[in-house]
C-alpha cells in the first residue's frame, strides 16, 4: 500500500504502527488523532480501534515492493519510539529501511530520548545510514531540549520539525542539523503562528547552513494561509553526504 499524501515534504507515508498518546502541547490538536477517531467502532476499518496504539506486522514489507525511489514519512499516524512499542518491532522497521535503501526514510518523534537510546543500542559507535533521516518535533522553546537529544544521535541526516510552531523558539544551536521544517497548526481550533517566530528560525537556519522548508501558515485548513514566508516560497531539502 503506497499511501498517497498531501504532506509537502514527503512522497509517501508508511504506517507499520498506528495510534499514539499525547506528550505535549503540540499534540493537543493532533490531525492523526482527529482522523483516526472518526472511524472508531466501524468493523473492518483500519482505524476500527480509533487512535489506540496498534502494530501492523503485515505492513512491514511495503517499502520493499516500491521499486521507484521515494521519500517515505515513517509512521505519520504514530510515533516509532512510543514507549509501548517493543524495540524488537522497531528493529524490524529499521531492518526494512536498511534493506530497501533506494528510498529515503523520514522518522519523526517527540520521544527524543527514547530515539537516542534506541540508536545507541542498535548501532553502538556506528553511524546511522544516510538514507534514514532521524528528526524531532519541537513546538516551542520549552521543548527544544529534544534537539539536544537529537544531536546525540550519530547521524549526518538529522532534522527538526518546528510544527505546529506555537511560540518563539528563541536562541537555539542548529549546528549538526541538516534540515528544518516550519509550519503553523491547521484544523478546528488551530492556534495562530506569529510571522516573527518563523522568520527568526529561517534566519537562524541560513546562518547555520541548514536547509529550510516552510510548510504552511495553517488555519482552519492546511492551505488556509498559503505557503509564502516573507513573500517567498521556501522548500529546501538537505544535501546529506
Amino acid at each position: 500500500m503506497a499511501s498517497v499524501t498531501e504532506i509537502e515534504w514527503t512522497d509517501s507515508t508508511w504506517n507499520p504502527i498506528t495510534g499514539c498518546t499525547q506528550v505535549g502541547p503540540g499534540c493537543e490538536n493532533c490531525y492523526a488523532l482527529r482522523f483516526a477517531e472518526r472511524w472508531r467502532g466501524i468493523p473492518g476499518h483500519p482505524y476500527e480501534q480509533g487512535f489506540d496504539l496498534r502494530l501492523w506486522p503485515s505492513r512491514l514489507a511495503h517499502p520493499l515492493g516500491w521499486k521507484k525511489p521515494r521519500r517515505i514519512f515513517v509512521n505519520s499516524m504514530s510515533d516509532l519510539f512510543h514507549k509501548e512499542v517493543e524495540w524488537e518491532f522497531v528493529d524490524a522497521v529499521f531492518d526494512v529501511m536498511e534493506t530497501a535503501d533506494w528510498h529515503t526514510y523520514q522518522v519523526l518523534t517527540k520521544r527524543s530520548s527514547l530515539m537516542r537510546n534506541y540508536v545507541r543500542r542498535r548501532y553502538g559507535s556506528g553511524v546511522v545510514a544516510k538514507h534514514i533521516w532521524l528528526g524531532v518535533s519541537v513546538e516551542d522553546a520549552e521543548h527544544k531540549g529534544r534537539i539536544d537529544h537529537l544531536k546525540e544521535v550519530n547521524s549526518a541526516s538529522r532534522f527538526v520539525s518546528f510544527e505546529p510552531l506555537l511560540g518563539p523558539i528563541g536562541p537555539v544551536d542548529l549546528s549538526g542539523i541538516a534540515w528544518a521544517i516550519v509550519g503553523g497548526e491547521s484544523g478546528p481550533g488551530a492556534r495562530p503562528m506569529d510571522e516573527s517566530w518563523a522568520i527568526e528560525l529561517r534566519d537562524r537556519c541560513q546562518a547555520s547552513s541548514v536547509a529550510f522548508f516552510f510548510k504552511q501558515w495553517g488555519g482552519a485548513r492546511p492551505k488556509s494561509g498559503g505557503r509564502l514566508l516573507d513573500g517567498e516560497a521556501w522548500h529546501e531539502f538537505p544535501h546529506t553526504p
